[in-house]
């Protein structure tokens, strides 16, 4: 099953499962099925449930809002993530606020799907990855589509904190296939971590990756070629909860060597929170700081070949891991 399926089949389940539950967003009825078909044939199932909307992410985000502050449960699409920033303030003086503002904590079932990222050749602004804008808002989680994780299970998740959520979906992954990895690697949950190594893996491996979702495929490509140019072995851990980070889950599977692989540009991102948590936690253990990689401080490209030149890809891992070892 693709990405895509697997996470428009969460979105229907959901739909069957809580007759109080709304989806949200710009085109996404039928035939259209929205701009990557994620929301194929909610509307026909759920006529009244499922709601088109006008061009206006703040709009939407804020009626969204509204269902959720009402007891009901709302999923809202924003087209392409990087148009979340016009839902800022709805996000982050509304919505968020809205949980504990008001005397006593009010859940708020409500989720805003980001599709987001570069890699498909859509130019500056529909191509960014803005999580770490969103990281540190108290009352706002954030979660991140993994090819190794059920959306049934992330959206139950993330609709049982009972608080706003913002669920980035890197657009190269939902054509991929879940759970598919190279046969020299094996994938294993605890919880919301994934962890793939090699098969009969050693507890401390070279280096150990921390990526989320959408980096995940391009740390395989680089673990993997390490591993056969370089025999340098590497853990990949892909948490689907970004923020709050549950770090205490990360620590049984570090080593001394970690590197902390992201799309967004760097400057208070969410790799540099994870770089700060692990530090004080493991200062003593580490090798040297945790290496951090980000795409290059860019504008984001259209044409393919320049857009390789700015995002993170598999080469810039590669050599981050193998400058880390060397020190």
């Amino acid at each position: 099953m693709r990405v895509a399926e697997n996470l428009n089949a969460a979105l229907h389940g959901l739909l069957a499962d809580d007759p109080t539950a709304y989806m949200l967003g710009e085109d996404i009825l039928d035939p259209y099925g929205g701009a990557f078909k994620v929301t194929k044939g909610l509307s026909t199932r759920f006529p009244g449930r499922v709601i088109g909307t006008p061009i206006s992410e703040g709009a939407l985000t804020g009626v969204a809002a509204g269902l959720a502050l009402t007891g009901n449960t709302a999923v809202a699409e924003i087209m392409f993530g990087d148009f979340v920033a016009l839902a800022f303030d709805q996000l982050c003086n509304f919505a968020s606020k809205s949980v504990s503002m008001y005397g006593r904590r009010l859940p708020l079932r409500m989720v805003v799907r980001c599709p987001t990222g570069g890699g498909r050749g859509y130019g500056p602004t529909h191509s960014q990855s803005l999580q770490k804008h969103f990281v540190g808002m108290p009352g706002l989680s954030l979660y991140e589509m993994s090819p190794f994780h059920d959306n049934r299970a992330v959206f139950a998740a993330m609709l049982e904190r009972g608080e706003p959520c913002v669920f980035f979906e890197d657009k190269v992954l939902y054509t991929r296939q879940m759970d598919l990895v190279d046969p020299l690697f094996q994938v294993r949950g605890d919880g919301d971590l994934a962890v793939v190594e090699l098969h009969d893996s050693d507890d401390y491996p070279d280096c150990v990756i921390i990526a989320p979702g959408g980096m995940a495929h391009r740390a395989l490509a680089a673990m993997r070629s390490l591993l056969v140019e370089q025999e340098i072995s590497c853990r990949l851990l892909v948490p689907s909860r970004l923020y709050p980070l549950d770090v205490e889950k990360l620590l049984p599977f570090l080593g001394d060597v970690v590197l902390v692989a992201e799309e967004s540009t760097a400057g208070g991102t969410w790799g540099s929170e994870v770089a700060h948590l692990l530090h004080d936690r493991l200062w003593d253990r580490l090798r040297r700081p945790v290496r951090l990689v980000h795409s290059r401080a860019e504008v984001i490209p259209t044409a393919a070949h320049l857009e390789s030149q700015v995002l993170v890809g598999e080469s810039t891992i590669h050599h981050a891991v193998r400058e880390a070892l060397r020190g």
